[in-house]
């Protein structure tokens, strides 16, 4: 950005790549890396694919920064916004992977709108278009619904990712690659909060068992095989093969935090169809309806 007297002058500097914020001038996110389609590989299908991974990031970013000014303790909102931030990161990078595999994907925004790829499809995208899991997409609850979401889906996410290091598209193995260090902690994180308030009062085990009780109806779908994968074996990971190493995982901080695993049925399909499929909760709704306000009411913004 130019020298300003002050930062509103930045606001009409007079080149829209000088802006802030909304239709940025920000560097392409893929700069560097080979966008080539490997061979053999559909572009829809890598573009559905990474719309699974990107969406599950966004609006996992997008209920942890709902925790800010509300978090328990001022560590743990920075904390979890940090973890939002992390989780932007990957999302911006899948989602303009997406748009690079197959345009077709990218909404139409009216002409001069200065929206990236990424934003167009974060921001524009109707509610039916997105592909996260359900689990992503709950409202908040209390801070152990939040805690027990966050290490049931990033357990889930990090052996994802773990596999996707050796994906044979060199833009979700280098994803991947940072996805892991990050998720790491994220898991870490979420895996002690857990077993400190099972462990803790009776009330704050209350709530990790009512948080229990209350997500994993949500869980089954992660492990549920989609077409897609098949399709793209050597590039994405098929879901059901993860199943293994999650409940491990889980059933070893279970274990530490003197809990069994739950017995509830999973959350009912639509006629065989799941979030991968674009069919959400209410929750969803609402919440993009907040997400995408600004930048449906002001498509040709930029500030």
């Amino acid at each position: 950005m130019n020298d300003h007297d002050s930062a509103y002058a930045g606001l009409v500097d007079a080149d829209p790549a000088d802006q802030w914020a909304f239709g940025t001038g920000f560097d392409d996110p893929l700069a560097g890396v080979d966008t080539t389609l490997p061979g053999g590989v559909d572009g829809a299908d890598l573009a559905t694919y990474c719309l699974m991974l990107g969406d599950d990031a966004l609006i996992s970013a997008q209920r942890l920064t709902q925790w800010c000014t509300r978090a328990p303790e001022l560590e743990e909102e920075v904390a979890l916004a940090n973890i939002g931030l992390d989780l932007l990161g990957q999302a911006r990078l899948l989602l303009a992977r997406a748009a690079a595999a197959d345009p077709a994907v990218v909404p139409v925004l009216p002409e001069g709108a200065p929206a990236p790829a990424e934003d167009a499809l974060a921001f524009f995208r109707d509610v039916s278009l997105f592909r996260c899991v359900r689990l992503v997409e709950l409202p908040n609850g209390d801070f152990a619904h939040s805690i027990t979401r966050l290490l049931l889906w990033c357990t889930h996410r990090l052996a994802a990712m773990n596999r996707l290091r050796e994906s044979a598209d060199p833009v979700l193995a280098a994803v991947a690659a940072k996805g892991v260090k990050e998720l790491t902690y994220h898991r870490d994180y979420a895996a002690r909060w857990f077993v400190t308030l099972a462990c803790g009062t009776a009330e704050s085990r209350r709530r990790i068992e009512n948080a229990v009780a209350s997500v994993w109806p949500f869980v089954d779908e992660l492990f549920l095989p989609h077409p897609v994968e098949a399709r793209l074996a050597g590039v994405a990971v098929d879901s059901s093969s993860l199943r293994d190493e999650f409940d491990g995982v889980i059933g070893q901080v279970l274990r530490a935090a003197k809990l069994s695993v739950p017995a509830w049925r999973p959350a009912a399909l639509v006629a065989g169809r799941s979030g991968r499929d674009g069919v959400h909760t209410e929750a969803l709704s609402h919440l993009l309806a907040e997400m995408q306000s600004v930048a449906r009411a002001h498509p040709a913004g930029a500030w």
